[in-house]
């Protein structure tokens, strides 16, 4: 692999590489990114890894290469403006409207409101904290604030006036970490932030000429959600309360009025994506709601450094901004755009989405620099195609014309573990197609079976929070193990009781699916209760899958099927972690052996366990993981 990313390098021909777990691929794409003659941007989809690379890898190849260099190389951490505070936010927070509920004055002074009284002591700890730290970054902040405190101490991108017109612009922590960014060798950044810099023009993260993507199975999620946009109710009267002192008396009240008739029209309206048009009321609501902002976005002007608040002038011209470019794409309602109504007991909001964000890829991921993308799930189905066509890729390589798709070669470098010997791939083949959410009594029966086989030591990964309830139920009703559920406490504790307590089983959903790191016989048995296809009610998935369709081809074949192969192959991938680990896959969906097409499909993206639908044979497997290994 290490090879094959400096040819990359070497040639400018863009690289996809799957590999498993275990293989080192950190260490095989930072050793020649090192080695590069100019700056290298590595971006991963979570925190882990970016902590993983800087606490860790980077140190340590640093300290290996410097006699090779002849110097030591740098690396620094490239985070949204949102991760450092601000300083001209936290000198005008005394100023902020009401809205915030934090704020009432009195006598000239300040105090804090109801429960801004615990947040009231956050924020003059943040205020303490940033007069003193030299990096303003949030995770160096210990103890943490919580979400609300930290965002009445940061400043989105967007209602930033930039360091020429803020008072404190020479002292600016972002800034700063971009000048740290800007002399580095290696910059390690996030999916978030570099999805941000394409939409904006690539002028945040600094020029490159290598960039590595890690967990590229998440990319295109990440550009979809960076080019995601929403309008509720409260969001409206926030910006309302913001510009009140701003703008006249009119305009403010037809802000208001606009709020009013979105949280109407979104009342009578049903959740779910709109495919037959905007309801009227809603349109009527949006249509206002442009104008208003429009207006009071002409009346405001430029932002200029003898404003008397300009800090505050530009937060209110970007949400002005920000709310009209939205109801204006909500109106225009686009072929390429999806929008749908979310409603539930704390929140009301219409959404809007790219249909596909693979153009958006296509023409600003790969200009004027090569792009190394990696992950432990590219190749589904045991091909490139799939993912290369999410990231823009043309699906063929051989027939790629340069005038059109970008030149790219593929490389799976396997896995060292011994997966046929280490672990076993049961499917429940036996059991009745799953139908209605949750857990039926067969499966309960088959995990209940399964769990006393082997005695804990269970991972348990379910499609719903009603499966894994139930998974939960049944397990304590029926054996004498500790069930752990996902909610009970916070998810880190709960890991880490599960790792230390070998008569343990972990009960969870999606999130537990990929990133719990649990090596060794503390997990030598997950269980799947289904095939994690997405949901009918989740938008974008089937406004995709339905464009497919209309177009002549299978949704569920181009769309659903390989969302699930990745879901998948990153739950079952919770299993073996190294090349001592051994342990059982059972999958309680029939489906993944009786389904033609998509069942051997989904077989191939997982690694190569022993596989059997026998039980009594995956019974007796367990039961020797469960007998203490001979001494002497």
């Amino acid at each position: 692999m290490a090879a094959a990313v400096a040819e990359a390098a070497k040639s400018g021909e863009h690289l996809l590489v799957q590999a498993g777990t275990g293989t080192g691929k950190s260490l095989a794409y930072l050793i020649p990114a090192l080695l590069v003659d100019g700056p290298v941007v590595v971006s991963t989809a979570t925190l882990a890894l970016q902590s993983q690379l800087v606490d860790h890898d980077l140190p340590r190849l640093a300290d290996a290469i410097e006699p090779v260099l002849g110097r030591r190389p740098t690396f620094a951490v490239l985070k949204g403006r949102h991760h450092y505070a601000c300083l001209a936010r936290l000198d005008n927070l005394n100023e902020e409207e009401p809205t915030d509920s934090l704020f009432e004055s009195e006598g000239g002074g300040t105090k804090w409101l109801g429960e801004a009284g615990r947040l009231g002591k956050q924020m003059q700890r943040l205020r303490d904290w940033a007069l003193e730290s030299d990096t303003g970054d949030r995770d160096e902040l210990d103890p943490g604030v919580d979400d609300t405190a930290w965002r009445l101490a940061s400043m989105p991108a967007r209602e930033c006036v930039g360091a020429a017109r803020c008072p404190y612009g020479s002292e600016c922590f972002a800034e700063a970490s971009r000048a740290r960014a800007r002399e580095a060798d290696i910059v390690v950044t996030n999916h978030s932030l570099l999805a941000v810099d394409m939409l904006a023009g690539r002028h945040i993260v600094p020029p490159h000429k290598l960039l590595v993507v890690d967990e590229a199975h998440e990319l295109a999620d990440r550009v979809s959600s960076a080019a995601q946009a929403e309008l509720s109710p409260e969001a409206i009267e926030r910006a309302a309360r913001r510009v009140r002192s701003l703008v006249d008396t009119d305009d403010h009240d037809r802000l208001v009025e606009a709020g009013d008739g979105l949280a109407a029209g979104l009342t009578e309206a049903q959740p779910g994506r709109l495919t037959a048009g905007l309801p009227a009321a809603i349109a009527e609501a949006l249509t206002l709601l442009d104008s208003a902002c429009r207006r009071m976005l002409d009346r405001l002007g430029d932002v200029k450094a003898e404003d008397p608040d300009p800090v505050r002038k530009q937060q209110a011209k970007a949400t002005l901004s920000e709310m009209s470019e939205t109801a204006q794409r909500l109106l225009a309602a686009a072929d390429f755009d999806v929008a749908w109504i979310e409603l539930g007991d704390r929140r009301r909001a219409i959404v809007v989405a790219p249909l596909s964000v693979a153009g958006t890829l296509a023409n600003h991921l790969y200009e004027d620099r090569t792009v190394v993308a990696t992950s432990a799930t590219l190749a589904l189905g045991g091909r490139f195609d799939t993912v290369a066509r999410a990231l823009g890729l043309s699906e063929d390589p051989s027939t790629v014309d340069p005038k059109v798709s970008p030149s790219w070669k593929s490389l799976d470098v396997g896995s060292p573990f011994d997966y046929p010997k280490q672990g076993i791939l049961y499917v429940a083949a036996h059991l009745p197609r799953p139908s209605a959410s949750g857990l039926s009594d067969a499966a309960a029966d088959e995990l209940i079976a399964l769990v006393q086989a082997l005695g804990g030591r269970t991972l348990g990964l379910f499609s719903s929070r009603r499966a894994a309830e139930r998974a939960a139920e049944v397990l304590r009703a029926k054996t004498d193990v500790q069930v752990l559920l996902q909610g009970d406490e916070a998810l880190p504790l709960l890991v880490r009781k599960f790792r230390d307590d070998r008569t343990s089983c972990l009960m969870g959903v999606m999130s537990l699916w990929q990133g719990v790191d649990v090596p060794g016989d503390a997990c030598q048995l997950v269980v799947i209760d289904r095939l994690p296809f997405p949901r009918p009610d989740e938008p974008l998935a089937a406004a995709r899958a339905a464009a497919v369709d209309a177009s002549g081809g299978s949704g569920f074949a181009a769309v659903s099927v390989p969302i699930a192969a990745v879901r998948l192959a990153q739950g079952v991938g919770r299993l073996i972690r190294s090349a001592q680990d051994k342990g059982v896959v059972a999958v309680l969906d029939s489906r993944l052996e009786t389904a033609r097409g998509y069942g051997g499909y989904l077989r191939r993206t997982l690694p190569p366990f022993w596989y059997t639908t026998k039980p009594e044979v995956v019974h007796g497997a367990l039961r020797r993981l469960r007998e203490p290994a001979p001494t002497g």
